[in-house]
């Protein structure tokens, strides 16, 4: 997600949706505080295009939508709204839906350095609410990683790192098949590389 900076008024939900109405800067809603989210890096902005364009090739013909961070979610009515980098949802009444998502299958995150230890805890903790979701992603901007979360059918969650080029996402029942290659095709970030640190020959040891 886009960096976001806290505005020190508390709002009613109806002062919040008047607000969006009329900024041309979007904001998050969370129990009367409300976030103004500021734009995103070129490499952000990429990750999420790549998402997007591979996801709804994987979907066409299936009843499922793939949409960018300007579609708002309801994580909880009344309380919490939020703008997800990418979202796909399922749901009938998303089909049908103007401006905001309420059951998503499936929510990728673009890491910000402001915004990452949130995205990883307090956000995953309210997105595990969704009845629907069954993917959360995390992905780096800085280097090659994607952080796969995914829920169990006991409703835990497990996690799978992919980094190497040929690591996938491979989710059948939406036909999405995607490479970390593919991922950060054109966005300019670099794989993770692991620097081995030379091994150091002292006075009297044997190569």
């Amino acid at each position: 997600m886009g960096e976001a900076e806290p505005t020190r008024r508390r709002y009613t939900v109806e002062e919040y949706f008047a607000l969006e109405e009329q900024s041309e800067v979007r904001h998050e809603f969370f129990d009367g505080e409300v976030f103004a989210m500021a734009g995103a890096s070129v490499p952000h902005n990429l990750l999420a295009v790549n998402f997007v364009s591979s996801f709804k090739q994987a979907l066409r013909g299936r009843p499922c939508k793939a949409v960018m961070e300007g579609v708002q979610l309801a994580v909880q009515q009344g309380r919490h709204y939020v703008y997800p980098d990418v979202m796909i949802s399922c749901d009938p009444a998303d089909q049908l839906a103007q401006l905001t998502f309420q059951a998503p299958v499936l929510i990728v995150e673009v890491l910000s350095p402001s915004t990452e230890d949130y995205d990883r805890g307090q956000k995953f903790n309210q997105y595990k609410k969704l009845p629907s979701l069954q993917h959360y992603l995390l992905v780096s901007q800085n280097s090659w990683l994607v952080e796969w979360r995914r829920r169990e059918a006991n409703n835990g969650w497990s996690f799978m790192p992919l980094v190497e080029e040929t690591d996938a996402l491979v989710i059948p029942e939406l036909n999405i098949s995607l490479t970390v290659a593919e991922i950060y095709e054109g966005t300019g970030v670099a794989p993770l590389r692991i620097v081995e640190e030379p091994v150091v020959q002292y006075a009297g040891q044997r190569p």
